[in-house]
């Protein structure tokens, strides 16, 4: 017999049925017993009645508890109108079993899976993940991240984007977070790093011609961890050529509201068009360059964006050295180019970027890029680079300019920001799947850990102590 899941036994009512799920809990009224199960459409009651049990089920019924695996055959039976339960999908049957198999044992689990994990220590929820993930709110948060990624992907191909996925071995360049640092074997003594960011790829792909890229992208920051940030996130990344900053932010505003409207259809947004602000405004009003605009703080149904613009181009350090705002391959506003190329006035110069914000938090941020050699010579030169770190990080870029690069500009998001906008969590590790601590430490896999001496002679490696 082939296997029913929960959802589907509602319209099989008479019908002999094979279901396969978890315990989700157990109650026992006499000598009958009732069972939620559980799987991933959801619950639905089966009652054991020793009667209809064949003779091998019945012995296996004392010994089933919470978290068990089992497979159920039985019959779908309608609920008397008392006992309907409107809180579930299928509340208005239940299946009348006639034989159990427990197909595998459980231990009592850590805490309690069929109740709102958020309130456990969170160390014991990250080192048993697969069980915090069993719950009914983590399942939710990784359905809706799911949805809004494949609403994301399904309007960038009717726009026309081509998907390309980039390395993530790639070449360690001075762009600003600190890289993770990946030994060659085969090449002793030389590094990859793993991508902060999949700019110049994405930047050299529409040198390449395809116009319109995007890629759900993995990248990976060596920071110290504080608030929502994690070591390895996702964006959704997105270039193209010959667009304006209106072009892309259109593009993005479109995008958002299809989001918010079909995977969280109870939320409203407050204000479309989205506001524009640009950064001296934000600051001078809100105090803040992601400001919150929601009218009722209160209201966990509202969203309120709102784009920032005209960011400063550079901004000074403590010990006074000259970095990006933004990054390096953020082209100048077209008004300040003549005084930017004359190294006039440099920090009131602005960059062609642009941000969107959502209920107090940055989710997408992008710009139109530098696409001519001598306007990125200029920047990197700015920032302190000399001729030689220039062409040994980011000759390879140079050179494509001179090969006829398109006006180009991009914007990406952070994907599990806006999963946790929409879901009204307080951190990004509500959802994501597997995330790290505050420390970057993993205690569901005890990552990072010591390496055997001979994996590490491999790569060339020697731990001083």
């Amino acid at each position: 017999m082939t296997r029913t899941i929960a959802k589907d036994t509602v319209s099989k009512s008479g019908e002999t049925v094979k279901l396969n799920g978890w315990v989700h809990a157990r109650r026992d009224m006499g000598k009958v017993t009732f069972l939620d199960l559980r799987d991933r459409s959801g619950l639905i009651q089966v009652v054991l009645v020793p009667s209809c049990l064949d003779e091998a089920s019945k012995d296996l019924v004392k010994d089933i508890r919470p978290e068990f695996v089992l497979e159920i055959e039985g019959e779908v039976k309608d609920r008397d109108e008392k006992t309907i339960n409107d809180n579930i999908e299928t509340g208005k049957i239940e299946v009348l079993a006639n034989t159990v198999v427990i197909q595998n044992p459980a231990k009592t689990p850590p805490f309690e899976i069929d109740k709102d994990t958020s309130v456990v220590n969170e160390e014991v929820r990250m080192k048993y993940r697969y069980l915090d993930l069993r719950s009914e709110r983590m399942q939710k948060n990784m359905r809706l991240r799911y949805n809004v990624n494949r609403i994301m992907r399904e309007f960038l191909h009717e726009e026309g984007f081509t998907e390309i996925e980039t390395p993530l071995l790639t070449k360690g360049t001075p762009e600003g977070a600190r890289e993770y640092i990946v030994p060659s074997r085969l090449h002793p003594g030389q590094f990859y790093v793993l991508p902060q960011s999949p700019q110049q790829f994405k930047q050299l792909s529409m040198v390449a011609g395809f116009e319109r890229y995007f890629q759900f992208a993995r990248c990976l920051r060596d920071e110290d961890q504080r608030g929502d940030r994690q070591p390895e996130f996702t964006q959704c990344d997105l270039e193209m050529s010959f667009v304006t900053r209106e072009d892309v932010m259109d593009l993005v505003s479109r995008l958002m509201e299809k989001v918010v409207k079909e995977a969280t259809p109870e939320k409203k947004i407050a204000q479309v068009p989205f506001p524009i602000l640009t950064y001296a405004e934000a600051m001078e009003k809100y105090g803040s360059d992601k400001p919150d605009l929601r009218k009722d703080k209160n209201d966990p149904n509202e969203i309120a964006f709102c784009w920032i613009v005209d960011f400063p181009m550079f901004e000074t350090l403590e010990d006074g050295t000259l970095q990006a705002m933004h990054h390096p391959f953020c082209s100048i506003h077209p008004e300040d180019k003549e005084k930017f190329m004359k190294g006039e006035d440099i920090m009131n110069i602005r960059a062609n970027a642009y941000d969107l914000a959502c209920n107090g938090y940055e989710i997408w941020g992008g710009s139109i890029r530098i696409h001519e050699r001598d306007v990125q010579n200029r920047v990197f030169e700015l920032l302190g680079l000399d001729s030689e770190l220039i062409q040994s990080k980011f000759g390879h870029m140079l050179e494509a300019f001179e090969y006829g690069a398109p006006p180009h500009g991009g914007i990406a998001s952070g994907q599990d920001r806006v999963v946790m906008v929409l879901a009204n969590e307080p951190n990004i590790r509500e959802v994501i799947p597997y995330p790290k601590d505050g420390n970057a430490k993993d205690h569901m896999m005890d990552a990072p850990s010591e390496l055997p001496d001979k994996a590490l002679r491999e790569a060339n490696i020697q731990i001083r102590k």
